[in-house]
């Protein structure tokens, strides 16, 4: 039998498409003699995530996207993503899938794997999907703040433009100078006086600290308690001499408190006055003299 050649032609390109198909599907990252099992997963944004991108599970390549097609029976219910897995994975039930921007670009698609072990998915089961947390996440989370801080920046820098260009700062800078200059010459001329009249100061401190031991041993010398019962001793006498003079069993105490000895003093203080006063006018009433030793007869008889 011969085989035209148109034939051969045929089969030729038949066998050359199954060669680019499965070698298509090799570089997509299909395994072409392993069993693969399909889920499902639904996300309300894709993020541009690529058929053929690999799926990972705790870091580890476990298949890829095998197809990726929006939900249009449930408009506004997002994407459904199908994934293609080594058959046998075993997905606990609990597990979420979430999807990590890269910082160049791209999407990876991770399986956040569960714990329980004892129930797991089905073949064909839809994952549940997960919020991203992500450094790309934290990074446009941290977008606002960064707005916001690069606004004040920017008022910072606008005011710093505006003080920088005011004249007056001129003037405060000339300021500060002319005071730091004051106050070097200030320091300099104190430590100037430190060192000159430190020292007397401090040798008048001692002397004055060496008297005030002097003083507190001398103190500590005296008998308080002697001296205290002098005082007492004389205070005792005072009151006693006091007492005396108040009282009227002495003749200090009367001439003091008796107003009649007082008036008969007074009285005879004052006869004994008009006495020598008489005595001064008339001596010759009470003094006799003569030479020969006879009476005046004219002088009359006091």
């Amino acid at each position: 039998m011969t085989i035209s050649r148109e034939a051969k032609i045929g089969v030729s390109g038949i066998i050359a498409l199954v060669l680019l198909f499965f070698t298509i599907k090799f570089l997509q990252g299909v395994s072409l003699f392993q069993t693969q099992d399909i889920y499902y997963i639904n996300f309300r944004n894709a993020k541009a995530l690529a058929q053929s991108s690999p799926v990972y599970a705790d870091g580890y390549n476990v298949g890829i996207v095998s197809d990726i097609r929006y939900d249009y029976d449930h408009p506004g219910h997002g994407v459904i993503v199908e994934i293609s897995v080594e058959h046998g994975m075993r997905i606990p039930v609990g597990t979420t899938a979430v999807l990590d921007e890269a910082m160049l670009g791209g999407c990876t698609l991770n399986l956040l794997m569960g714990n329980n072990p004892l129930e797991r998915l089905n073949i064909r089961d839809t994952i549940p999907s997960g919020e991203n947390n992500g450094l790309m996440a934290k990074a446009s989370e941290m977008i606002p703040k960064l707005e916001q801080t690069l606004a004040k920046v920017d008022t910072l820098l606008t005011t710093l433009n505006t003080l920088a260009a005011d004249p007056n700062l001129q003037k405060i800078l000339a300021n500060a100078e002319q005071l730091t200059a004051n106050l070097d010459q200030s320091s300099r001329s104190l430590n100037q006086l430190l060192k000159q009249d430190m020292p007397q100061l401090t040798q008048t401190f001692n002397r004055t600290g060496e008297n005030l031991n002097q003083l507190t041993e001398k103190l500590n010398s005296i008998d308080i308690n002697s001296t205290m019962a002098k005082v007492d001793a004389t205070l005792a006498s005072v009151e006693q001499t006091t007492a005396r003079l108040n009282s009227t069993d002495n003749n200090i105490g009367l001439l003091l408190n008796d107003t009649a000895l007082y008036s008969n003093l007074n009285r005879t203080t004052n006869d004994a006055s008009l006495l020598l006063e008489d005595l001064k006018a008339h001596p010759k009433r009470y003094v006799h003299f003569s030479i020969f030793g006879k009476k005046d007869k004219s002088e009359p008889t006091p």
